[in-house]
This record gives structure tokens, C-alpha cells and sequence, in this order.
């Protein structure tokens, strides 16, 4: 058996959490294989609005398993204050969540590094979420960090207070005052207490050698989802660097993630936006500044789930999904947030970039520090409202054709259309291998 992988196609925020919830019936496990509390997976059913930032998407099938990855970094608190918003809301997420010992740890001094080296930059930002994520990566990388096998240990106390040590001695150098930073509303000492509430909160939870776990069940015919974060374009080492993200969102880390040998991938899944958003800072060839922009964030509600930011919005960008298709081995795409279009008359679609002035259908090495000028090609739009639709055979003709446009340039079939947040709103399109 191989497992399948579901990954963002854009910059992050595609609508991750919401397919994999749909598909999880399909499935016996669902994994996530990278990042940390900077992914915001958000899940809409029977009138109820969940906000997933380290615990996998499918763990609202009370039967299925979800695995939290070795390549995944968690901070204790959140993941804490996470499991017991569920359990609020009738889920008991400790009952089929599992924990790779090899994961590690965002520690609370991870966070006020985040925020020392990000306020440093003034206005050359990257626009990180101050969750830790970039100095617990450096950490994991500089083979400094701790992992969740680690809380077991007699001198865990001492392993915490060496890192943290050093951390605050990085900080001081920096011009940040932590002593009146608040972490999540809360005073680092308070913080830090929530942190190693959380600890205890995680000893009680499956803590698995996640390798072996995964590659048993495969073995034993278990069918298993990989459900990636962020976004393809925010690839540590593909995406529009340094403004990315501080692991490998693509197709590949899902092999370090989880433990998996590259000929253990079976089909890999694609989601992307019907038109593009991107949250803090970074270029993006297609962003608007205009009542267009404003209009697909009001109508898309576009604000960070994990930050609350506006995200910036701009029209559908096919040299980079082309870039990311590549990248992923894309077998089937399924595009979310159609009905966010349906107010356009006239909608367009990035088909190639011209750089100082030569047209290009590559994403150049700096995305950064050269000026794009997008090329486009108009389509019109459907102008109704396609939210209530149950038929894929009831979608407008514009609505197919922007889809078939879409297909004709990036050579790979669009297998769903996401008309709405919720669960039901999710049309199939086509022959898929996937039952929906």
C-alpha cells in the first residue's frame, strides 16, 4: 500500500483543512508531516467553525487515527489549549491523536527569539507569525533541540534550562524588551507555566515511533492521507525565498516528515485558490490594490487564521501553480473558493511573467528583487451566486470554462470545486480515484 499526500499549491491558506476533512472517510490515517502552530486549517460542518493548528485535519472521524509527524514542531501550550477546545465542542482528540517521539518542541524563549529577530528587521520583515517556528527549526537543524521523547527524561528540567539559557543570552543581544513581551496575551513566566501544563497534557496523550507506525500500517494495507501546511510557494527551499516558511512544504518532505521511503508516495493532491492570497510580506506578481482585492477579501473573508491579518489578495496565477505542479508531481487538482468569484464580471489569469522585459513562463530565481509584470488573458465571469449548488452538472458555463482554461494550461485535471466552507459545498468533477 502507498500512502497519498494533500498539499497547498499557492502561498499557504488554500483550504488544506477542509478537503482533508471530506476525504478522511477514505482513509484509515491521516499525518500531518511538517510545520507547526503557524498552519491555521480551518473546518466548517453542521454549523460549527473549528480552527486546526497542530492536531491533522481528520480528527473529527472518531475511527480514524491522525498522527502528529517527526517533522512537525509543537509548542506544548497550544497544543494543549487546542485538545481541550475540542473536548469543549464534544471531540476527544486524545482518543485517536498520536505524537512522534521525534517531533520537537517550540519552547516559549523559541517565540520571544521570533519576535527579538523579526522587530530587528524593521522594515525588511518577513512577516513571520511569532510562533517560534524559524529559531525551533535552526535549533532542530543545529542539533540543539528538544524533542517530545525528551519529557520523559530525569534531567528534562536541566536539557529545558540550557536551551532557554541560551536563548535569553541571544535575545539580550538584540533591542527587545521581553520582560513586557506578551506570548498569546500572557507574561513569559506566565506562559511558560501554560508550556509545561502542556508537557503533562502530552505525557497522557499515544506517544508512537512514528517510522515504524506509519510504515506498519502501510504494510498492513492501511490507507493513509498526508496532510501538508502551508504552501508550496513558501518551500524553504523552492519558494519566494527568504519570505517563506522554515521547512519543506513540498511533496518531498513528506518523506522526512514521516519516515517514508519516495516510492511509498501513491497519488498526490493539489489544492489551490481560485484566484491567490498571500499573508505578510514577500512579492506576489498578481496582488491587487484595488476595489477588486478588497472585494475577494471581503467576500472570501480573507484574514489569517492563525494571525487574524488581511491577507492580500490578486488574480489566479498560473506560472507559479505551473511551478508547483512540478515541484509536487500533481496527479489530480481540486480548486477551493470558487463561489468568492461569483460577484466578478470579467476575471483574468496570469499566464506568463514579463521580466525587464522579456516574456518567461519560469519562476525566476529572486521573485524578490526583480520587477514582474504579469501577463494576463480575460475570461468572463459567471456573476451569480453558486454556493447552493449540489450538481457539479448545475455550475455556470463561465464557471466550466474558467476550469477548462485553467486545465488546458497546466496539463492536470481539476477534480473538485470548493463552492463554501462547509463540508457539503464541495462539488466532484470528472473520474477522481477519490469517493466523495
Amino acid at each position: 500500500m502507498k500512502l497519498d499526500v494533500l498539499l497547498g499549491l499557492q502561498w499557504g491558506d488554500e483550504g488544506k483543512g477542509k478537503i482533508v476533512d471530506v476525504l478522511t472517510a477514505n482513509y484509515d490515517m491521516v499525518a500531518r508531516f511538517q510545520g507547526g502552530p503557524n498552519a491555521g486549517h480551518t473546518i466548517e460542518f453542521d454549523e460549527q467553525k473549528f480552527i486546526l493548528h497542530t492536531i491533522p485535519s481528520g480528527i473529527f472521524d472518531p475511527v480514524k487515527v491522525n498522527v502528529i509527524g517527526n517533522g512537525v514542531i509543537i509548542d506544548a501550550a497550544i497544543l494543549d489549549q487546542e485538545i481541550k477546545g475540542l473536548k469543549e465542542k464534544g471531540i476527544n482528540a486524545s482518543e485517536n491523536l498520536h505524537i512522534s517521539r521525534k517531533a520537537h518542541l517550540i519552547l516559549p524563549t523559541h517565540r520571544l527569539l521570533d519576535a527579538a529577530c523579526e522587530t530587528s528587521k524593521g522594515k525588511l520583515k518577513i512577516g513571520s507569525t511569532l510562533k517560534g517556528i524559524s529559531p525551533t527549526y535552526m535549533d532542530k537543524i543545529g542539533r540543539n533541540g528538544l524533542r517530545i521523547g525528551d519529557i520523559f527524561s530525569e534531567n528534562f528540567r536541566e536539557k529545558y534550562n540550557k536551551l532557554k539559557d541560551s536563548h535569553l543570552k541571544t535575545i539580550s543581544f538584540y533591542d527587545f524588551d521581553y520582560a513586557d513581551y506578551k506570548i498569546d496575551g500572557s507574561l513569559f513566566d506566565e506562559y511558560e507555566q501554560k508550556w509545561f501544563e502542556g508537557i503533562e497534557k502530552i505525557k497522557s496523550c499515544k506517544l508512537i515511533n512514528s517510522e515504524y507506525y506509519v510504515n506498519n500500517a502501510l504494510a498492513a494495507n492501511k490507507r493513509i492521507l498526508a496532510e501538508g501546511a502551508q504552501g508550496s510557494m513558501l518551500d524553504i527551499d523552492f519558494g519566494s525565498y527568504p519570505f517563506v516558511t522554515s521547512s519543506n512544504t513540498i511533496n518531498s518532505g513528506v518523506c522526512s516528515g514521516l519516515g517514508v521511503s519516495p516510492h511509498k508516495v501513491g497519488k498526490v493532491y493539489g489544492i489551490f485558490k481560485a484566484y491567490c492570497t498571500r499573508v505578510g510580506a514577500g512579492p506576489f506578481p498578481t496582488e491587487l490594490h484595488d476595489e477588486d482585492g478588497e472585494r475577494m477579501r471581503d467576500v472570501g473573508r480573507e484574514y489569517g487564521s492563525t494571525t487574524g491579518r488581511p491577507r492580500r489578495c490578486g488574480w489566479l496565477d498560473l506560472v507559479a501553480l505551473k511551478y508547483s505542479i512540478m515541484l509536487n508531481g500533481v496527479d489530480e487538482l481540486m480548486m477551493m473558493k470558487a463561489d468568492v468569484l461569483s460577484p466578478f464580471e470579467e476575471l483574468k489569469i496570469c499566464t506568463a511573467y514579463r521580466i525587464d522585459g522579456k516574456k518567461t513562463n519560469e519562476v525566476p530565481f529572486d521573485l524578490s528583487t526583480r520587477e514582474i509584470v504579469p501577463e494576463y488573458t480575460t475570461l468572463r465571469g459567471w456573476n451569480e451566486d453558486i454556493s447552493g449548488l449540489e450538481d457539479i452538472d448545475g455550475i455556470p458555463k463561465e464557471l466550466n470554462h474558467y476550469v477548462e482554461f485553467i486545465e488546458s494550461v497546466v496539463n492536470i485535471p481539476v477534480r473538485i470545486i470548493s463552492i463554501g466552507p462547509d463540508r457539503k459545498q464541495t462539488l466532484r468533477r470528472g473520474e477522481t480515484s477519490l469517493n466523495l
